[in-house]
C-alpha cells in the first residue's frame, strides 16, 4: 500500500512540476521567460533599425515564415536579403503594450509597434499589431513564425 501512494506521489510531482514551472514563466535552462524574450524582441529591433542581419540571424529558426500585413509570406532567407539589400528600411520604430505568454517551451509574444520605414521604395510607415511565435530548442529561444496586421482604428 505504502508503495502504491509513493508512485502516485512519484507521478504527481512529475506531471505538477513542469505546469508549475510553465504557468510561473520560469524554466531552469531558460530563466524568466518574459525577461528573455522581451530582450530578444528588443535585441531584433535595434537591429532591424542600424540594417543589421545579426540578431535575425541568431533568433529566427531556419523554418521561420513570416505574414507580413499586406498578406505576402517570407522565410528567413527572403528577410535576410531584404535586410542585407537594403530593401527593408527603417528609420524608426517603437514597441508597445508587448506581452508574453508561455506554454513550457513554446511562447507568444505580442505587441504595438509604430513605424517610419520602407519596403523596395515604398513607405510602410504606420501603427501595427504583431504576434510572433517562439520555441525553445535545447535551452534557445527560436522565432518559428510572426504575423503582423495593420491598426486601422486608433481609438
Amino acid at each position: 500500500m505504502k508503495y502504491h501512494r509513493v508512485i502516485v506521489a512519484l507521478l504527481a510531482l512529475a506531471f505538477i512540476t513542469p505546469v508549475a514551472v510553465a504557468q510561473t514563466g520560469n524554466s531552469p535552462v531558460t530563466g524568466n521567460v518574459e525577461q528573455n524574450l522581451m530582450k530578444i524582441e528588443q535585441e531584433m529591433l535595434d537591429a532591424l533599425l542600424k540594417g543589421d542581419t545579426s540578431a535575425a540571424k541568431k533568433y529566427l529558426a531556419d523554418t521561420f515564415i513570416f505574414t507580413a500585413p499586406d498578406g505576402d509570406t517570407s522565410t528567413k532567407a527572403q528577410v535576410l536579403a531584404d535586410l542585407t539589400s537594403g530593401d527593408l528600411k527603417f528609420t524608426a520604430s517603437t514597441n508597445a503594450d508587448m506581452k508574453v505568454q508561455s506554454y513550457g517551451n513554446a511562447a507568444v509574444v505580442t505587441y504595438r509597434s509604430t513605424d517610419k520605414g520602407t519596403y523596395k521604395d515604398k513607405d510602410i510607415s504606420g501603427e501595427y499589431r504583431w504576434t510572433d511565435f517562439f520555441v525553445n530548442k535545447d535551452g534557445q529561444w527560436q522565432l518559428v513564425g510572426g504575423h503582423g496586421c495593420a491598426v486601422t482604428d486608433k481609438k
